[in-house]
């Protein structure tokens, strides 16, 4: 005598219901994160990790051609330091009542730059016009001479020029990605650069 058990029948009106059913849970879970998805992207939501803490620019002002020169004169060229960050500021002027925020903020970016470890050696410190007098400009500071180029690929803040000097990224390339109002917080930038430098 024959144990087989009997197969399921195909026809089974209870068994294709339970199919469809199972079939369109599936479908409203995967169009569903889709929709998710694309809403969340859409209206500007980005995870807390990789959001810019300074203000991305775009269209990304365009240095390359320039070639601005140190204040010993000799050229500093964007490509001579290939995969190499910069981080410039222009203050201005840093005499007088000025000159204790350019020695606060000098002293910021050399707190950024050491704190960048082992990838230090891929971030320069541009300073362009001339530093606080009497202060001693730690070594990894390059200073620029003040030139009508520079001034246009570094776009000041939009509204009424606040007390400070802001701050840019220039990238590997001669292109200018992020800007850094004036009383910034240094970790910020810290961050903004750590992510950079491992993807480039």
């Amino acid at each position: 005598m024959s144990t087989h058990a009997t197969p399921p029948d195909p026809r089974d009106p209870a068994r294709r219901r339970r199919n469809r059913g199972l079939l369109l849970v599936l479908l409203l879970a995967f169009f569903g994160a889709l929709l998710l998805a694309g809403a969340l992207r859409f209206s500007g939501w980005r995870p807390e990790g990789s959001k810019n803490r300074g203000e991305l620019l775009a269209p990304y002002p365009d240095m390359r051609a320039l070639v601005p020169q140190l204040a010993d004169g000799r050229p500093y060229r964007w490509k001579d330091s290939p995969r190499t960050w910069r981080i410039v500021v222009m203050p201005g002027d840093c005499g007088g009542a000025a000159r204790a925020g350019c020695v606060r903020l000098l002293g910021d970016l050399d707190k950024v730059w050491q704190l960048m470890g082992k990838d230090a050696d891929r971030v320069h410190l541009l300073w362009v016009g001339s530093p606080p007098a009497g202060v001693a400009l730690p070594p990894e500071v390059r200073v620029l001479r003040p030139d009508p180029g520079l001034r246009a690929g570094l776009p000041p803040p939009p509204g009424a020029p606040a007390a400070g000097a802001p701050v840019w990224v220039v990238d590997p390339h001669g292109f200018t990605v992020l800007r850094y109002r004036p009383g910034f917080a240094p970790g910020d930038l810290r961050a903004d650069l750590a992510r950079l430098l491992k993807i480039n």
